[in-house]
């Protein structure tokens, strides 16, 4: 059996502990209690080229070169980054800057980052260039505008595949046109707690808004950790939808008690305390409730919600490790961070 102090855990830890912390972890965060972060996702595909799942090797390698190319002439510095370690490629997972499923390590792939990780590219994923921009908070505009700053300038230097009618050509035809998707992810704890978040959730498809879990399409809303986006939905409709979901959000945790939110959180903090391994939906769970009850304030004061959120980001997510492995590794990194939170609500 492989112990969770393996030297593969241990070399694991101190690459994540050397790399940085991606943008929209920092502490400046608009209506930070609720919205975590805010994304900008465009797919761009380049003329002349196979969309990635029909292209060989050859014509991938020849895809990456291209857009390392344009990506040069960025005023965004871009980094290419490529052969990810499996360590790396958990730490880019978790922290949300990269899909599950992205082959890092098949021929053509790489990514392209700024020193802030604000900005994060796959290249040859679902399409040739999936350029996403995550920003802190609820802070959307600001992430759209960094987005198109980026793809303008690729595109003084590489030609996408476009149609008259249909817009940007996609490997996927629900992202034809912009290709562009826009999202934020929420916590909405309250609105799980008071049963209203599936009604809540129902209501945004007036929008057209879809919702997902924390980790993608095929995570759900586990711990109360929902993305809402949308892809044909105009920036004005989506802040919209976004902003009712907030006020509804605030809504649901102003009619819970402090003493209700410390009992609770106490009950899940014992839960994982008292725990030798743990699924992902059971750690996202409790630490949705202690991140809520960070948020506000029924924890030790240095406690706050990106406190919580950098846990996530770097808690065993979905690794290349068995899940029993996994599992004991949850479990030792919440003991230890939540052992010192026992009895010490306010």
């Amino acid at each position: 059996m492989v112990g969770v102090d393996s030297n593969a855990e241990a070399w694991k830890k101190m690459v994540l502990r050397s790399m940085p912390s991606p943008a929209w972890l920092h502490r400046d965060a608009p209506e930070g209690d609720v919205v975590i972060s805010s994304r900008v996702r465009y797919a761009r595909n380049i003329l002349g080229f196979p969309f990635p799942h029909h292209a060989s090797d050859s014509e991938l390698i020849a895809i990456k070169k291209e857009i390392e190319r344009g990506a040069a002439a960025c005023p965004v510095p871009l980094d290419v980054v490529e052969r990810l370690t499996e360590a790396e490629r958990d730490y880019y997972l978790g922290a949300r800057l990269i899909s599950p499923d992205f082959l890092h390590r098949a021929p053509g792939r790489c990514l392209l980052t700024d020193e802030s990780r604000m900005v994060c590219a796959m290249v040859n994923e679902e399409d040739h260039l999936r350029l996403q921009v995550v920003t802190a908070g609820w802070s959307v505009r600001t992430a759209e505008l960094t987005a198109n700053l980026v793809l303008k300038h690729l595109g003084q230097s590489l030609t996408w595949m476009e149609s008259e009618e249909l817009g940007a050509l996609t490997a996927s035809p629900s992202n034809l046109g912009e290709g562009m998707r826009r999202s934020a992810l929420f916590h909405l704890i309250g609105l799980a707690h008071s049963k209203r978040l599936p009604n809540v959730l129902k209501a945004l498809g007036a929008w057209n808004i879809v919702t997902r879990g924390l980790f993608g399409e095929a995570s759900r809303a586990v711990g109360a950790f929902v993305q809402v986006s949308g892809t044909h939905v105009d920036l004005p409709d989506f802040i919209g939808a976004c902003d009712y979901l907030l006020q509804e959000e605030r809504k649901s945790r102003r009619d819970v008690s402090r003493h209700s939110l410390t009992e609770i959180t106490q009950q899940a903090i014992s839960f994982a305390v008292g725990s030798n391994e743990l699924t992902l939906a059971d750690a996202l769970r409790v630490l949705g409730w202690v991140r809520w009850a960070a948020s506000a304030g029924v924890t030790p004061s240095e406690l706050g919600a990106r406190q919580i959120d950098l846990w996530i980001a770097t808690m065993e997510v979905n690794g290349t490790q068995d899940e029993s492995v996994a599992a004991r590794q949850r479990a030792v990194f919440l003991r230890k961070r939540c052992e010192p939170l026992l009895s010490s609500g306010r």
